[in-house]
């Protein structure tokens, strides 16, 4: 059975508003992170989310001063009232995409934002979409992990935005943090907080794998060899559907849509591998 997420406060300098946009894509909702140092009064304010009045005015009582809002990727879900939130908060708008930036500068990998004591380090995680950007809070060791991990099910590449030789580098730059020491929880974007965050990562790139596998099987079975997967053959939308509804038989159609995404993402993957 799955329990209701409903957000709340994790670790000393998180606490998580969920926007009132629940669907098959959004899970519960988009989780709005707040991040702010112990004592201090000023915040970064982490996927807005939808223009929704009623969320909007709980991520500003609990946010305080906002330093800056920023961005895990480009999607609407996230970032619809990105720029009118961070223009009510008197504060700019970052992502890794300067179309996303207003009144402020792209964010770049590697960058440590220090606003009132906290420090955030920018990892670059593209995968799910080309601009994905995770955030780690070290001092509670933390991840937030965008779209790119989610607190239930697993992600959605979106081709051809998103890039699976991309997804796999990122998803081991985010184990190997955890290998490092430097993180343990998960904070998605959508669904539950993730205490586990190796196992979790693991599972993603098992899981992966195994779609991959089936998606070769797939093609097997519609009589494509290896050789015969060019970059145009797997570009072709209908062999797209034609896996999905092979390797995706016992999933809901409602479901075929983003399903077709990913799979299109393989094939281009397996294209050129």
């Amino acid at each position: 059975m799955t329990t209701a997420w409903h957000g709340g406060a994790y670790g000393a300098r998180g606490r998580c508003v969920l926007a009132p946009n629940p669907g098959i894509m959004t899970l519960d909702g988009t989780n709005t992170w707040i991040l702010r140092e112990p004592g201090s009064g000023r915040s970064i304010v982490v996927d807005p989310g939808p223009l929704h009045d009623d969320h909007l005015d709980a991520v500003a009582a609990v946010a305080g001063e906002v330093d800056q809002v920023v961005v895990t990727h480009h999607h609407h879900d996230h970032t619809e009232a990105a720029t009118s939130f961070a223009e009510r908060m008197g504060c700019g708008v970052r992502g890794l995409d300067p179309a996303q930036c207003w009144r402020a500068d792209p964010l770049t990998d590697g960058e440590l934002l220090s606003v009132g004591g906290l420090e955030v380090e920018v990892v670059a995680t593209p995968g799910h979409t080309t601009d994905s950007v995770s955030f780690l809070v070290e001092a509670d060791r933390a991840l937030l992990t965008g779209d790119m991990v989610l607190g239930r099910g697993t992600t959605v590449i979106v081709h051809p935005d998103g890039e699976l030789g991309s997804y796999f580098d990122s998803i081991a730059r985010m184990r190997s943090l955890v290998t490092e020491g430097r993180a343990q929880t998960l904070w998605p974007a959508h669904g539950p907080v993730l205490e586990d965050g190796a196992a979790v990562l693991d599972h993603y790139v098992v899981h992966r794998r195994e779609r991959l596998a089936q998606v070769e099987a797939a093609l097997g079975r519609l009589g494509l060899t290896p050789t015969q997967l060019r970059p145009d053959v797997a570009e072709d939308p209908e062999l797209a559907r034609k896996v999905v509804e092979v390797v995706y038989a016992d999933v809901d159609e409602s479901l075929w849509g983003a399903a077709e995404w990913s799979v299109r993402a393989q094939l281009a993957y397996l294209a050129v591998r």
